[in-house]
């Protein structure tokens, strides 16, 4: 598979998390990670804005070939649902006028690629990239590796046989059993 640059995006309303990484066949290099901090912003409208223009920002500043970005989960207080679904739908749209590709993943399918397991915690996702992407220290915010990993997830998704060795683990226990060099 040729050359090309994901961004990943975790939307969010007060902090969205991202990461960019290069493909290159079946190596991965990380380019950036980290959040845009919207908790400032005095209204959701503004906030909005503000989520419009720094993806812009990201994406003339990575030059993406696609835009991976996590979909909202279903939580109990709809307003929140409701907020989230808009910041994930700014972001989108900074993507299509760019004419990118996007591309959505729920999380159980996001921290499954990386973690072996759709219930696995931010803390053991963001170990897993550390380690697969030799990441020196994580950042403060986990959502900037939340945004990483919409960007791993879509890489494993689009490269056949470079998935957990192209078989499907069952469960974290499983993942480990059969991916030992994967964690240090």
């Amino acid at each position: 598979m040729q050359n090309r640059v994901i961004l990943g995006i975790d939307p969010g309303t007060n902090v969205m998390g991202y990461g960019a990484i290069s493909c290159n066949g079946s190596k991965v290099t990380l380019l950036s990670l980290g959040v845009i901090k919207l908790d400032k912003e005095p209204n959701h409208p503004l906030k909005l804005k503000a989520i419009f223009e720094q993806v812009t920002k990201l994406m003339e500043n990575y030059k993406p070939d696609e835009v991976a970005l996590e979909a909202p989960f279903f939580g109990e207080n709809v307003q929140s649902m409701l907020k989230l679904g808009r910041a994930q739908g700014v972001a989108m749209a900074a993507a299509l006028v760019k004419d990118i590709p996007i591309f959505e993943y729920a999380p159980r399918k996001v921290k499954m690629s990386i973690a072996g397991s759709g219930n696995a915690s931010k803390e053991q996702v963001a170990a897993m990239l550390k380690n697969l992407l030799k990441i020196e220290a994580l950042p403060k915010y986990l959502d900037a590796t939340d945004g990483l990993a919409v960007a791993y997830c879509h890489f494993m998704q689009n490269n056949v046989g470079n998935n957990i060795g192209g078989k499907k683990a069952n469960g974290w226990a499983g993942f480990l059993k059969d991916n030992p060099g994967r964690l240090k």
